[in-house]
């Protein structure tokens, strides 16, 4: 079993700050701060800018964590210093998205607004009325509010009308033929 991901060590860049305390590491930059659990078979170290990760047994269990631990913590420094964002596109006539505080309010050819109260730590903007930008530095909350967004009308497959994501192809299907 040879180690792949895991083996390669983690650069962090001079305005990052990296600490271990137990098993938790915290990662704090200008964008805001994110910890989480390091898995018990990985062990971790902290060098001079850097952070290696070894498994501490050779099961595959462990390796394998070994590298999903080091590809999450490298997410972790992207997103404190760069952070992660998602681009939604609303298609269809009368489709309009705009910020009100801290909510999203959506019109989507419903009787009634559609509302999305933003979570803390997620950053939703609206630069025309059908494009939504939705930015933090926690890339699985940033994909699941982009989620949970695209699901008030996702995009259907006669028209493409719905909510997509920017880089999203909608396949059309043909209508019925007579």
């Amino acid at each position: 079993m040879s180690v792949r991901v895991s083996g390669k060590p983690v650069a962090y860049p001079k305005g990052v700050q990296v600490s271990l305390e137990g098993r938790v590491l915290k990662v704090q930059g200008q964008k805001g701060t994110l910890q989480r659990e390091i898995h018990s078979e990985v062990e971790i170290a902290i060098e001079e800018s850097q952070i290696v990760f070894k498994p501490r047994t050779k099961s595959r269990q462990a390796l394998a964590s070994a590298g999903t631990e080091r590809a999450l913590t490298a997410n972790m420094i992207k997103g404190v210093t760069t952070s992660f964002e998602k681009k939604l596109l609303l298609v269809g006539v009368g489709y309009r998205a705009q910020m009100q505080g801290n909510t999203l309010v959506l019109s989507l050819g419903k009787s009634h607004p559609d509302n999305y109260a933003a979570p803390e730590g997620i950053t939703i903007t609206t630069p025309t009325q059908t494009e939504i930008i939705v930015s933090g530095a926690n890339k699985a909350m940033v994909g699941q509010v982009a989620a949970e967004i695209r699901r008030f009308r996702p995009p259907e497959p006669y028209k493409g009308k719905g909510i997509r994501y920017s880089d999203e192809v909608v396949k059309q299907k043909e209508t019925k033929k007579k």
